[in-house]
C-alpha cells in the first residue's frame, strides 16, 4: 500500500504542476490582452475548494475530477455580459489575441521543460557513461560485433557523453535509417566502428524498449559476492552476516557473483535460505530469511545488505555533465525542440501505421513511470516532468477540435475566410474532436490494463 501511495503521490505532483503551468499560460495571456478571467480551475466537476480574489474577483478552484483543468473567461456566447465589460469579453477580441491566449497554454508547457532542463544542465547531473555490457545473443548488437566494456564515443558521427544521450541519438537515427555507425573504444584503448542494424525497432512498430530489442545493455561490472554493508534490524543482521563476508553458496548452489546473490534473494521472499559463508578464512553456515517487499505489484525478497565496491572506481562508470548558464540555456532549448519534433514524428508514424498504437500510455503507466523516476532521484524525476510537459504541449497543439490546436485551426480559417467559422461547423468539429479523444483514451486505458496483466 505504501508503494502504491508513493507512486500516486509522484503522479499527482507531476499532474498538478503540468495542469497549473498550462492553465496559467492561458490565464496570463488573457490578462495581458485585457480579457476578464472568471475562473481558474485545477480539475473538473464540482469544486472541492474555491476562493475569489484579485482585481477581477477571479474564482480559484480545485475540482473533484483531477485529470486536467480550465480557465473560464468572460464570453458573450456563454452568458450575458454587462455593457461595461463587453470590451473585455473573449469573443470580442481580435483573432490574433484569441490565438495568443489559446497558444499560451502549450507554450507554457514548453517553457517549463526549457526551465527544468536549463536548471539540470547548469547544476550538472551525474549519469552513467555509455559503456556497453555483454550484447544479447543473436541480437543486432551481437551481429555488429559490439563487446562487453566498449565505450561509445559517437553515434552516427554525433559525440555522446552519457548512456541517455547515446540512447536518444540511437532512437532518433532509428526513425530515419536502417543502420547506425557506433564509434567505440575498447578497454585496450583501441577505436573501432561498429555498424548496428536498427531496422528491427521500426519493423516492430517501436514496441517495447528499443535498446533491449537491439541487444544494447548497460555495462554492469562483475562484483564478487562480498558484503560491504549490513543494515541494522535487517534479515542479514538477524542472520549475523557481517561486512567482508563472502557468500560461497546458497542452498548448496555455488555463487559466482553478487548478481547471483541478488537473484536468489529476490526469488525467495519469506523463504529460509542456507548460506555458505567465508569469513576470515573460516567457512560457516547461517540461515537468512529474506523479507517480503512489494515492487511494482510483485513480491520480492530483500535481506538489507549491500555489496562491497570491490575496489571499483566510480569515476570509471559515471560522468557529471554540466554547462555554463548560457550554454545550458542553449542546450535546454535544443533538448526541448528535439524531443518535441520527435514526439510529433512518432505521432505521425502512429497515424500512418508505422508505430504501434500499443505505445500510447494512459494514467496508470504514467503514474508508474513517475514513481520509478522519483525513486531514482530528483534529477530523473525532473527529467520525467520535462518530458511529459513536452508531450502535453505537443498533444494540445494537434489540430483536433476541443484541443488548443483545434481552436487555433478555427482561428486560422477565420483569418483566411475573413470571418468566423459557423457555429454549425464548430459543433460538428467538437463532436469529431470528442470522438477522437474518447478513442485515444480507450486505447490508453486498454494498453494500461494490458501492461498490468502481461507485464
Amino acid at each position: 500500500m505504501s508503494n502504491f501511495l508513493y507512486y500516486l503521490a509522484a503522479f499527482a505532483v507531476v499532474l498538478g504542476v503540468l495542469v497549473v503551468v498550462h492553465e496559467f499560460g492561458h490565464y496570463l495571456a488573457a490578462r495581458w490582452v485585457g480579457v476578464k478571467v472568471l475562473r481558474f480551475s485545477v480539475g473538473f466537476g464540482r469544486p472541492l475548494w474555491a476562493k475569489r480574489f484579485g482585481k477581477d474577483d477571479t474564482e480559484w478552484a480545485i475540482g473533484a475530477f483531477p485529470l486536467g483543468g480550465y480557465v473560464k473567461m468572460l464570453d458573450e456566447r456563454e452568458g450575458e455580459v454587462p455593457a461595461s465589460d463587453l470590451a473585455r469579453s473573449f469573443n470580442r477580441q481580435p483573432v490574433q489575441r484569441r490565438m495568443a491566449i489559446v497558444a499560451a497554454g502549450p507554450l507554457a508547457n514548453f517553457l517549463l521543460a526549457i526551465v527544468v532542463y536549463w536548471g539540470l544542465f547548469w547544476h550538472g547531473t551525474e549519469e552513467f557513461k555509455p559503456i556497453l555490457g555483454v550484447p544479447v545473443a543473436a541480437s543486432p548488437a551481437a551481429a555488429a560485433g559490439l563487446e562487453n566494456g566498449e565505450l561509445v564515443l559517437k553515434v552516427a558521427g554525433e559525440a555522446v557523453q552519457t548512456w541517455q544521450e547515446m540512447r536518444w541519438v540511437v532512437l532518433q537515427r532509428a526513425a530515419e535509417r536502417d543502420e547506425v555507425d557506433l564509434e567505440v573504444v575498447n578497454p585496450h584503448h583501441e577505436i573501432a566502428i561498429r555498424r548496428l542494424d536498427v531496422s528491427s525497432v521500426r519493423l516492430a512498430g517501436w514496441e517495447g524498449d528499443a535498446l533491449d530489442r537491439l541487444g544494447l545493455a548497460l555495462f554492469r561490472p562483475r562484483l564478487p559476492p562480498i558484503l560491504g554493508k549490513v543494515n541494522a534490524n535487517s534479515a542479514a543482521a538477524a542472520a549475523d552476516l557481517q561486512p567482508g563476508d563472502e557468500i560461497l553458496a546458497i542452498d548448496d548452489q555455488p555463487i559466482g557473483s553478487w548478481a547471483d546473490v541478488v537473484h536468489s534473494v529476490r526469488q525467495s521472499p519469506g523463504k529460509a535460505l542456507v548460506l555458505d559463508v567465508l569469513r576470515g578464512g573460516e567457512r560457516i553456515l547461517t540461515t537468512v530469511t529474506p523479507m517480503a517487499v512489494d515492487e511494482r505489484g510483485r513480491e520480492i525478497g530483500r535481506i538489507g545488505a549491500a555489496v562491497s565496491d570491490g575496489g571499483l572506481s566510480r569515476a570509471e562508470l559515471v560522468v557529471t555533465v554540466s554547462y555554463g548558464p548560457f550554454s545550458a540555456l542553449g542546450k535546454a532549448v535544443a533538448e526541448t525542440w528535439d524531443k518535441s519534433t520527435f514526439t510529433l514524428l512518432m505521432i505521425g508514424k502512429m497515424i500512418t501505421g508505422e508505430v504501434s498504437w500499443r505505445n500510447i500510455s494512459g494514467p496508470v503507466t504514467i503514474a508508474d513511470y513517475a514513481g520509478q523516476s522519483a525513486r531514482l532521484g530528483i534529477d530523473y524525476y525532473l527529467k520525467f516532468l520535462a518530458l511529459v510537459s513536452i508531450s502535453l504541449g505537443v498533444l494540445n497543439l494537434l489540430p483536433i477540435p476541443i484541443l488548443d490546436g483545434g481552436h487555433l485551426l478555427y482561428y486560422l480559417a477565420e483569418i483566411i475566410k475573413r470571418g468566423p467559422v459557423s457555429e454549425k461547423a464548430m459543433e460538428i468539429g467538437q463532436q469529431i474532436g470528442l470522438a477522437l479523444l474518447l478513442m485515444l483514451m480507450a486505447f490508453a486505458f486498454y494498453n494500461d490494463i494490458n501492461r498490468l496483466f502481461s507485464g
